[in-house]
C-alpha cells in the first residue's frame, strides 16, 4: 500500500502581461477502491483564478479556471496530491474474470455491449490489415488462449521489441507509423495496443497519470527517473471489469500505475489545455515538472522530459497563442 505525494508543475512564461482564456485541467485521479486520494491542493500564479470542478463524459474530474482580466507574463499551475495506493497485481483480475471470458475468444454479455460500444470501435483506417495481422499472432490458430495470458503477451512484446523513443513534437502517432518504425513514446505504444485489441474484439482505453519505481519503498533517498507523466491502456474483461497494461514498461493490472483520466482517445485526456490573448511572439516557454515523493524518497523527472511525455505523449500542447 503505497502512500504517494505527486508534485505536478507546469509554468508558461510570456515576453510581456498577457491575458488568459479558459484553462481545463484534468490533474484530479478519482477515489476508487484502488486509488485514495488523501489530499489534493491546487496553487496559481497569478493567484485570482476561479476554479470550477464537473465531470466529463467519462466521470474524470475536470477543473476549468478563468483568470478574468488578469494579465501577467506567468502563468503557473500546482497540483499537489496525496495519494494510497492499492494495486492489485494480476491475482486480482485472475480470481475475479468470469468464467465465461477466461480464455479467448469471448463475447460480452448484451447488457454490457451497449455501453462498450465506442471502446471497441477502430479510430484509425488499417486498410492492408497491418494491425490486425499483428494483433492475431498473439492467438494461436484453431486453439484457445488465457484472456490474460494474451493480454500479457501483447503487453510484453511492445516492450520488449518496440524503442521507447522522446518525441517533442504534440500529438500522438498514427497506429500503423508506430507498428512499421517499431518505435514511439509511450501515448503511441498505448494507441497502438489499443487498435490492436479493438481488432481482436476488445474494449480498450486511454489511460493518462502517472508511474512511480515501486523499488523506491526500499530504497534510502535514491533519485530515480521513475516519476514522470505517464499513458497506458486499459482493458474491460468481464467479471474483472477495467484492467490496466503498461506496453511501454510491461506492467500489468495497475501496479506502479497512478490513474488520473480515461478516455477512448488520447485528445480526450489532456491534462492541461488553454491559451493566451497576445501575439505568437508573446510566448517565451514551457517547463513541466513532476516529483513523485514515496515513503519519504523521491522519484523526479526532470523538466525537459516531462514536458515531452506530458505535453506530447497525452494530446495536443495546451496554452497554444489566441490572437486577440
Amino acid at each position: 500500500m503505497p502512500n504517494i505525494r505527486v508534485v505536478h508543475t507546469t509554468t508558461y512564461r510570456y515576453a510581456q502581461p498577457v491575458r488568459f482564456t479558459s484553462h481545463r485541467l484534468m490533474l484530479r485521479p478519482r477515489d476508487s477502491h484502488d486509488l485514495l486520494v488523501r489530499d489534493a491542493v491546487l496553487t496559481l500564479t497569478p493567484p485570482n483564478g476561479i476554479a470550477r470542478w464537473s465531470h466529463d463524459v467519462f466521470s474524470n474530474s475536470i477543473c476549468t479556471l478563468d483568470f478574468g482580466d488578469s494579465e501577467s507574463d506567468t502563468l503557473r499551475i500546482v497540483s499537489t496530491l496525496e495519494i494510497e495506493h492499492f494495486p492489485s497485481g494480476l491475482g486480482l483480475p485472475e480470481a475475479t474474470i468470469a468464467p465465461s471470458a477466461e480464455t479467448y475468444p469471448f463475447r460480452y454479455d448484451a447488457q454490457e455491449f451497449p455501453d462498450l460500444a465506442r471502446s471497441l470501435e477502430r479510430q484509425y483506417p488499417d486498410p492492408d490489415r497491418l494491425i490486425d495481422t499483428w494483433a492475431a499472432a498473439f492467438v494461436p490458430d484453431e486453439t484457445r488462449i488465457r484472456t490474460l495470458d494474451l493480454l500479457t503477451a501483447m503487453t510484453e512484446a511492445i516492450q520488449r521489441d518496440f524503442t521507447y523513443a522522446a518525441r517533442d513534437a504534440e500529438g500522438t502517432n498514427n497506429p500503423l507509423e508506430t507498428l512499421r518504425s517499431k518505435s514511439g513514446a509511450c501515448r503511441d505504444f498505448a494507441l497502438l495496443m489499443m487498435e490492436a485489441l479493438r481488432s481482436l474484439g476488445f474494449a480498450a482505453r486511454f489511460v493518462s497519470g502517472y508511474l512511480y519505481d515501486a523499488n523506491l519503498e526500499q530504497a534510502e533517498d535514491q533519485m530515480v527517473g521513475g516519476g514522470a507523466t505517464h499513458a497506458w491502456v486499459s482493458v474491460y474483461l468481464p467479471g474483472a471489469g477495467w484492467v490496466e497494461f503498461d506496453p511501454t514498461n510491461g506492467l500489468a493490472a495497475g501496479r506502479n500505475l497512478i490513474r488520473v483520466c480515461t478516455a477512448r482517445t488520447p485528445e480526450q485526456a489532456v491534462p492541461v489545455a488553454g491559451g493566451f490573448l497576445g501575439a505568437l511572439t508573446d510566448f517565451i516557454g514551457l517547463e513541466v515538472n513532476v516529483e513523485v515523493t514515496l515513503h519519504g524518497t523521491r522519484s523526479h523527472a526532470s523538466s525537459a522530459q516531462v514536458c515531452e511525455q506530458n505535453m506530447s505523449d497525452i494530446g495536443d500542447l495546451p496554452a497554444s497563442p489566441t490572437a486577440p
